[in-house]
Formats: C-alpha cells, structure tokens, sequence
C-alpha cells in the first residue's frame, strides 16, 4: 500500500528534533493539528529548511506509523513580515498558540485555518505608523480571539446575561450601568461582588460588535475604543480562555510586553 501523501496547511510551531531535525506542527483543513518530522531540515542548505512557523505549506508526507516523515514541501505563502514588529508577531504567535489548543487532537475544524489565515493577513498587512502599530495590533488580536473561540465552540457568552437570560442590551450613556463578567459562566447585568471585570455599556458594546466580521471604526475610520479599554477586553478572553480549555497562552505576557502606548494611546 502507498503510504505517501500530500498535506496543505499553516506551520503553528516548529521546533528541533534530534541534530538534523525539525518536528514541525501543522494546522490543516484534512487532518486538524498533525505533528511531522521534517529530515535535515536544520540544515540551511536543504530544500526542506523552509519548513518555518507561520508558513502556508504543501507537504508530501510518507510513512504508515509513527511520526511522519516530510519528503518534499512547498511553500505557498510566507507570514515573514509579521516579524517586522514585536506587536505582530507576538499577536501572531497568540492566535497561533490559541488555535493549537482549540483543535488539540486531529479532529479538524471547519473554517478554523481560513480564519486565522485571514487575521494572519490583516497583522502582517497593517500599515498604522509605529504610535498606533500597539492599538491596531491589540485590537486584531483581541478579534481574531473572539472569531476563533466562536468556531471552536468556545464563543464568549455577550448576547444573554449568565444569570436571568435577558438580552444584553448596554444603554449608551448611563454611566452608572455596569456588566460583570464571570469567567465560568458568562456576563450578568449589575455589579456583583465575585466578578473578575466589570464593563460599562460602550465597552460591553464594543466586546459585541467583535463578533462582526470587520474591526469597529468610526465613519473616519479611526478605530473604536482607547488602547485602556483594548487591554480590557483582552484581560476578558484571557479569562475566559483560561476558565474553558483550562490553559494558558504564554505568548500573552510576550504581547503585553510589546504593547508600549503612546500617551494619547493610555487615554
């Protein structure tokens, strides 16, 4: 029986194996998360040296048992530029790690690698002056957290509150409204005293309209919300995160450490 294969899929991680080696992990529509040996690949003058993280790769792939081996490879796009930054690439790097432990065996997930190609693509391509390169990057990956944890079957709980089942429904400009966010169970209208976060109607809002396809902006263009409420809603999916797959993404605190604001940023 021929034991040989082609695979097309992103690169999530990759890393040594042996003294020649490279295990590399791959994200595919076929097979899910599969973990491939990649011969010689450490050696710079080898055709499979380009077996690096965060490529869209074609594989041929051998072998019947075991760890699988990878004969020939293609790449078919390079995420290269999101290194341009620390911000990109530390935000790549959280949806990468994320989508890892989303799909954990290899039961695929339809929709999962289109998604994180296109928020792969939306990083890499941001053109934002280095003042706003922070803001943009935050808010993208925020987004593409939310699109990803939706189609894992994780999706953040924004629509109904946790405890009576009424809609969520923030009145803009009564300040003194507030939502309490309860890492196991979801959002409850009011202020209770075991909530983790608590956000008021714009940031409950905002949290909501993630779930669109695109970021918020206003009709300018300028994106919606301050660099301290970004930083929120990121604190909400790394709780939410960590109360439902029972994890951590350790790339996060890499992310906050390149988040440097501006000061019109901080406000």
């Amino acid at each position: 029986m021929n034991s040989a294969r082609s695979l097309q899929g992103l690169s999530l991680k990759v890393g040594p194996l042996g003294e020649c080696d490279r295990l590399i992990t791959i994200l595919s529509d076929k097979e899910g998360i599969t973990r491939l040996a990649v011969p010689g690949a450490r050696n710079p003058r080898s055709n499979l040296s380009a077996a690096a993280p965060l490529t869209l790769l074609e594989l041929h792939v051998v072998g019947r048992s075991g760890l699988k081996k990878v004969r020939q490879l293609k790449v078919l796009r390079s995420y290269s530029k999101l290194g341009a930054s620390l911000e990109t690439l530390a935000a790549a790097q959280v949806l990468a790690e994320l989508s890892l432990m989303l799909v954990g065996g290899n039961d695929p997930i339809p929709g999962l690698l289109s998604t994180l190609l296109i928020h792969l693509e939306r990083l890499e391509g941001s053109k934002e002056v280095a003042s706003e390169r922070s803001l943009i990057a935050l808010a993208q990956c925020v987004q593409a957290s939310v699109h990803l944890l939706a189609l894992g079957g994780y999706a953040l709980p924004v629509q109904r509150c946790c405890l009576s089942g009424h809609l969520l429904e923030p009145p803009i400009g009564e300040w003194n409204w507030r939502c309490s966010f309860l890492p196991q169970e979801g959002f409850a209208i009011g202020s209770l005293p075991t909530s983790i976060i608590q956000l008021n109607p714009s940031e409950l809002a905002l949290l909501q309209r993630l779930l669109s396809p695109n970021l918020p902006k206003r009709s300018n263009g300028e994106l919606l919300g301050p660099y301290i409420v970004w930083l929120k809603l990121l604190k909400v999916v790394e709780y939410w995160i960590k109360s439902n797959l029972t994890s951590e993404i350790r790339s996060l605190k890499i992310l906050r450490e390149s988040l440097i604001p501006s000061n019109d940023e901080r406000s």
